[in-house]
């Protein structure tokens, strides 16, 4: 089970840092990631973390954004700084059980099996 937190609203520019509980043995899948999906569109990949601790961010992410994990904890973490607007969006993590390369772990949403149910970011 994975459950987010950290969401909020928050004006440009400012930082945000989602948490996401991650239960049983879900923190060491092979594929982690964080994935986002703003109204009326599709859901999109943010940020990766693959068990070699391996990352990969989507173009409009990068240098702002910081996907971590803390084993120890059964956590995820997705720093956000220096929000945008565009950046709003409905936040959720995810676990794939499938070995994929940092960047197909950004691209093949349909290989993630488990879900959290989500938190909102609003920039504005």
């Amino acid at each position: 089970q994975l459950v987010e937190s950290g969401g909020g609203s928050v004006q440009a520019g400012g930082s945000l840092r989602l948490s996401c509980a991650v239960s049983g043995n879900l923190i060491f899948k092979r594929c982690m990631g964080w994935f986002r999906q703003a109204q009326g569109k599709e859901r999109e990949g943010v940020a990766t973390i693959l068990n070699d601790d391996s990352t990969d961010y989507a173009d409009s992410v990068k240098g702002r954004f910081t996907i971590s994990r803390d084993s120890a904890k059964s956590t995820l973490y997705l720093q956000m700084n220096n929000l945008k607007p565009e950046d709003t969006a409905m936040y959720y993590c995810a676990a794939s059980p499938h070995g994929m390369t940092v960047g197909q772990a950004l691209q093949w949403l349909e290989l993630y099996k488990y879900w959290g149910q989500g938190t909102q970011v609003t920039v504005s």
